[in-house]
């Protein structure tokens, strides 16, 4: 089962996703992709890990998800913008290098037999970026969420905290 959930920065997104994991799982994984950028950053991650109780397996994977043996498994992957943004980072800014190898990724990931709750961002609602580089991004960003939602059995917009239904 891959349950897709997006929504704004501070939308509620991974206070769902948690409440969602729980229900299914009483040892679930929580699956954290980021790099720590700088210090701001760095507190945001404290902050969650801080969040998560002892239930909770921790795994920290920056881009290579698919070697995660995580069969039989209720996975929370948070999440998308910030895995995404390794694989621009790692291509030089090139959204179409950097799609390609992410659809890879990610499909060999989901070749595996479990509950799988993605997280990602729907950063191209707000502002227009200023910077091609921005631009680039949200485009990446738009076109990734397009695909893991294709192939999502459930996907939920989180707005204000509140679930809202899509598939």
């Amino acid at each position: 089962m891959i349950h897709y959930i997006s929504g704004g920065q501070r939308s509620g997104k991974t206070d769902y996703a948690i409440q969602q994991a729980l229900l299914l799982s009483e040892r679930p994984v929580y699956l954290a992709t980021s790099r720590i950028w700088d210090e701001d950053h760095n507190a945001r991650i404290t902050l969650h890990k801080k969040n998560r109780d002892a239930r909770w397996e921790n795994i920290e994977e920056e881009k290579e998800i698919s070697k995660l043996l995580l069969a039989n498994k209720t996975v929370v992957l948070d999440c998308v913008t910030l895995w995404l943004t390794n694989f621009f980072v790692d291509n030089n800014y090139d959204a179409d290098l950097a799609l390609a190898a992410a659809k890879k990724e990610f499909d060999a990931f989901i070749q595996q037999d479990f509950n799988l709750i993605i997280i990602s961002n729907e950063i191209g609602m707000g502002v227009h970026a200023s910077t091609e580089g921005g631009r680039k991004f949200a485009d990446l960003q738009g076109w990734m969420n397009q695909y893991i939602a294709q192939q999502a059995d459930k996907a939920t917009l989180i707005v204000s905290g509140l679930p809202l239904t899509l598939k």
